[in-house]
């Protein structure tokens, strides 16, 4: 199973991105395993959590996804879910 996910920092910083294990990819993000000194995560400290996961069966599906959520329409959609999660 592949899982397209969306997480968040702090600061508001959002993060999309796919991925066949959340758990380590979540550990990345955190740096609690070694990643990329450049990568948009590292510059933007966490800790990070999630916002939003959604599994499924292929790649091209998790990909076309993600691709949907990176959009303007998308990234509305993430803001709203953001805003009705916070007390």
């Amino acid at each position: 199973m592949y899982t397209t996910y969306v997480i968040c920092n702090p600061s508001g910083k959002i993060y999309i991105g796919q991925t066949v294990d959340l758990v380590t990819r979540l550990k990345r993000h955190n740096a609690e395993l070694p990643t990329k000194k450049t990568s948009y995560t590292h510059k933007n400290a966490g800790p990070w959590k999630i916002v939003s996961e959604e599994s499924f069966h292929t790649r091209t599906e998790a990909i076309t996804r993600e691709k949907q959520l990176k959009s303007f329409q998308g990234r509305e959609y993430i803001k709203k879910l953001i805003t009705n999660m916070r007390p």
